[in-house]
């Protein structure tokens, strides 16, 4: 009974004041041991629909369609043909996989410091031939800061993708830093992840893993979830991101028995989808 109001005292404790600004001391590397080891215990169920990864495999589809409501955003619109994806901590690849068999992707790339992890979506591609084509799917166990920067404009890639991963990475700014070396001009940062706020700690920390064991223990650490304003004045100051209306924000919930549904104004509180565009070249 101790637990609860160490809980609650962490909880007053830390939610004042973002993450970003204390993010550049110390190491900027995105591994985390104690992450690496928790999701390793998950990788022989990551394929389970009704395992620890089910939450992920219902939430997928609105992936999908929050990248596409992204690129319709006009002024500067984005092909949806051969397009280049590049999903960083893939783990065990329900994303890469899903956006690997679309008709209009030429190439995914999919990565995460795992090896564990790695080796259960490399198994679990070799059952589709589709996903065997030379150049389709691209497993590899790397850190987005071990991966070679592209050195000319036919390497970047039109998504980088980043679902649920950045809650889990210890220097965010770094982080993500590193990922926009990634992205054509035109092409799109997409991820997802937790406002922090005492909605997101009731419903994640409380319910979902104490009470109803939704996902599991240790899955979530309240004190790194990140704020939608927090991921909006990082960008403002990042020179060449975001104008002229290419950034969006959106929040999902799930509901029991529905399923994960778009909720506009939830990314103040809640789950969220956020998506940044790199400034075309004029």
């Amino acid at each position: 009974m101790a637990a609860r109001p160490i809980l609650l005292k962490n909880f007053l404790r830390l939610s004042h004041g973002s993450r970003f600004l204390r993010s550049y001391a110390g190491s900027t590397s995105s591994v985390n041991p104690t992450e690496i080891s928790h999701f390793n215990a998950l990788a022989s169920t990551w394929w389970d629909p009704y395992g620890s990864s089910r939450l992920l495999h219902l939430m997928n589809p609105l992936r999908h369609d929050f990248i596409s409501s992204c690129h319709a955003l006009k002024p500067h619109s984005t092909c949806q043909t051969n397009l280049r994806y590049l999903d960083v901590g893939c783990g065990g690849g329900i994303f890469a996989e899903s956006a690997a068999r679309l008709s209009k992707t030429a190439s995914v790339t999919a990565i995460d410091p795992s090896r564990e992890v790695i080796e259960v979506a490399k198994q679990h591609a070799r059952r589709d031939p589709i996903l065997q084509e030379p150049g389709r799917l691209n497993y590899l166990n790397k850190a987005i800061e071990d991966l070679d920067v592209p050195r000319s404009q036919e390497e970047l890639y039109d998504v980088v993708s980043l679902f649920e991963v950045i809650e889990h990475i210890n220097t965010p700014a770094p982080f993500l830093k590193n990922c926009l070396a990634f992205i054509k001009p035109g092409g799109w940062l997409i991820l997802s992840t937790i406002a922090r706020t005492w909605t997101s700690w009731v419903t994640t920390k409380v319910v979902a893993e104490d009470l109803v064991g939704l996902v599991p223990k240790g899955t979530h650490d309240w004190s790194k979830y990140i704020n939608e304003d927090e991921l909006r004045s990082f960008f403002a100051a990042q020179k060449g991101w975001g104008m002229n209306g290419g950034i969006k924000a959106l929040g999902c919930m799930y509901v029991p028995g529905f399923g994960w549904k778009m909720v506009s104004g939830g990314e103040k509180w809640g789950n969220y989808f956020f998506g940044i565009r790199r400034d075309p070249e004029i």
